[in-house]
């Protein structure tokens, strides 16, 4: 089979559209009006859970709108993102653990469970540390350099590239710790097996082991347009209209922030679904960021992702086993596929009907088989 990981590394993807993201030893794929997360656990079984998901332009027509889908679509990323990463905690079992004193004591002041509690607070400092390395460091660089009297185009420009150095070393930096490392396998094979199902190709690891693990919708991309395009706004807003005070900066650039991403989302969607000249010269950086976030997966990584991909569409398989959660086990990727057929039991095999009949004690027969002539010529020997 011909390898397919350099002529799609620019190439753009179907208007049908599947996406997700890497958790905790596995992969989570959404499309259309359903989720699937799928996890291996350390024996080696693929637990699968399938959600019902609707869009909230499907609820609220006005939040499908060009620029306003874009803020939309980052938030719920933000919110489904941490709530799939607390599920594929719970599939593996991770959160089975006693909770420390601390957590017990928080839990009983804020009225809710430990895993609420757990995730509420990873969400405020990843908050906090996003705003901290992205927006106030940043900031105050151009506070500082706007101090010496550089010009805006000076500091704008060093200011947004400090953010692009940040955002690389911290990848880099996160890539070095052995769970982090896996994550990043995973994300290649969720961006592998995309590829693949957005070929039109059989879905099979052999199959998806063969494409890119770079993906033009990823959100690593995304981000690197969203820095692009803040460099660009600021850029204009801080020549018509200087902003001298450090705090009333990072205000600032926090406020503009929704413009930003709404505007960074329809450029990501417009190069991904491009395929001239200027589209693959642009979405080329962003391709190359996830050389940073992506590893090479292994095959039984993109059998995870296959398995969440045939689920996201087909549904739990029903032969499935149950967990008491009513999470499904698998142990082979194929028995996700549509119109896969469990193989039938085998019967325990019946004795030959002569071997049965010698065990009778039937018309003077012995036990042992033998005729009683037989047993009357042993004697008398």
């Amino acid at each position: 089979m011909s390898d397919h990981k350099d002529n799609l590394n620019g190439a753009s993807c179907r208007v049908r559209d599947m996406g997700g993201q890497a958790v905790m030893e596995g992969v989570m794929m959404r499309s259309g009006k359903a989720t699937a997360v799928t996890v291996r656990r350390p024996d080696g079984t693929l637990v699968t859970k399938r959600t019902p998901f609707t869009a909230p332009k499907d609820r609220h027509p006005w939040m499908g709108k060009p620029f306003i889908r874009g803020v939309v679509n980052m938030a719920t990323m933000l919110y489904f993102g941490m709530n799939t990463l607390e599920d594929s905690t719970k599939m593996l079992g991770l959160l089975d653990e006693e909770p420390t004193k601390f957590e017990k004591w928080l839990a009983r002041k804020l009225g809710k469970g430990i895993d609420k509690v757990v995730m509420g607070t990873a969400i405020v400092l990843a908050v906090l540390l996003s705003i901290g390395l992205f927006i106030a460091i940043p900031a105050w660089v151009e506070n500082l350099l706007n101090s010496a009297h550089m010009s805006a185009v000076g500091y704008t420009l060093l200011g947004g590239l400090v953010k692009i150095l940040i955002l690389m070393g911290y990848m880099a930096a996160v890539a070095l710790v052995p769970d982090v490392r896996r994550t990043f396998q995973y994300h290649g094979a969720e961006h592998k097996s995309v590829h693949c199902y957005e070929s039109a190709l059989p879905l099979t690891p052999e199959n998806a082991r063969t494409f890119s693990r770079l993906h033009p919708r990823c959100g690593t991309a995304f981000l690197l347009i969203v820095f692009s395009i803040s460099i660009l706004l600021f850029l204009a807003l801080n020549i018509l209209v200087p902003i001298d005070n450090y705090f009333l900066r990072v205000l600032f650039h926090l406020a503009m922030l929704p413009i930003v991403a709404g505007t960074s989302y329809e450029v990501l969607m417009g190069l991904a679904h491009s395929d001239s000249r200027a589209a693959r010269i642009l979405r080329w950086p962003g391709l190359q960021m996830q050389r940073l976030t992506t590893r090479e997966p292994d095959l039984s990584m993109l059998e995870c992702a296959i398995v969440s991909v045939n689920v996201v569409q087909y549904g739990i398989p029903e032969h499935a086993q149950r967990t008491p959660e009513g999470w499904a086990i698998l142990h082979d990727y194929r028995e996700s596929e549509k119109g896969y057929v469990p193989p039938a039991k085998e019967e325990p095999a019946a004795e030959p009907a002569e071997a049965a009949e010698g065990t009778e004690k039937t018309d003077g027969t012995e036990a042992s088989g033998k005729a009683p002539e037989e047993t009357e010529n042993r004697a008398s020997a």
